[in-house]
């Protein structure tokens, strides 16, 4: 294991992060640095390439750290503990209600990027509750799924079929992981983006991604979606909503959700 410190203003703390668990960190402290500035200390495995500053907001700086020795497992235990997520309750294994519950999302922190905790997730999960109340999920698709969490909470919500994509095989085995961890039954698909997924195969597609990928991928992503269904676009700080929709602008006018600095887009397609 080694560590890197990101200084960075504290406005931009939540762009750090996400570009650190982009570049594959293992886990993130965060502390206060002088100045309005914050230090994030982000720990990678020994074989994880350089950080590079091109990969964080600017006027970031980036300095190797000493890795202390502490029982991370441990820690993180006592710091993660059960939340509410909209109807939602988050629940890391270890304080998870016995048997899987309609009402709980059981996560094991640390496997893959999507744990509820942030705001792009928690915006999904709501907009998944929203569209369940009106509308059969149907044939769902979690496009970039890391956990799987989303995966896992459409399944939760009657989806049926549900199937977790991601190109990282990390990503694949937590995907795995959770559905077992949750009682529920996922197809898991290794693949790059769209590729190799069936055209207007999914009644409803969920992409909790970064904003240049949406929009670099944007016609590739509303191909999946079947006439009449439904695309959750997350992953978006409320400054790339308008690149996003103009990207989407052929799915209609969407329905904003709001959580802070961080939004996602809901579209309900015409048949």
């Amino acid at each position: 294991m080694r560590a890197w410190r990101v200084t960075v203003a504290a406005s931009d703390e939540e762009l750090a992060t996400v570009a650190l668990w982009e570049a594959g960190t293992a886990g993130l402290e965060v502390r206060d640095a002088p100045g309005g500035r914050i230090d994030l200390l982000a720990y990678f495995a020994d074989d994880a390439p350089p950080l590079t500053l091109a990969l964080l907001p600017p006027g970031a700086a980036v300095e190797p750290a000493v890795v202390p020795e502490v029982d991370w497992v441990a820690r993180f235990r006592e710091g993660f503990k059960a939340f509410r997520a909209g109807g939602f309750v988050v629940a890391p294994a270890w304080d998870a209600p016995g048997g899987p519950s309609a009402g709980v999302l059981v996560v094991d922190p640390g496997r893959a990027f999507g744990t509820g905790t942030h705001q792009t997730t928690r915006l999904c999960l709501g907009a998944l509750e929203d569209l369940a109340a009106r509308r059969r999920l149907g044939r769902t698709l979690d496009l970039g799924s890391g956990t799987a969490l989303l995966a896992v909470a459409a399944a939760r919500l009657g989806a049926l079929p549900v199937f977790a994509s991601d190109i990282d095989p990390e990503a694949t085995r937590a995907s795995r992981h959770h559905a077992h961890l949750n009682g529920v039954r996922l197809g898991v698909v290794r693949a790059d983006g769209g590729r190799g997924l069936r055209e207007g195969s999914f009644d409803l597609v969920l992409a909790n991604l970064m904003a240049l990928l949406l929009i670099d991928r944007s016609a590739e992503i509303r191909s999946l979606v079947a006439p009449g269904g439904a695309l959750v676009l997350s992953g978006l700080l409320v400054d790339d909503l308008p690149p996003v929709r103009a990207a989407f602008a052929s799915c209609g006018t969407p329905n904003e959700r709001l959580d802070g600095e961080w939004g996602a887009l809901v579209y309900e397609c015409a048949r």
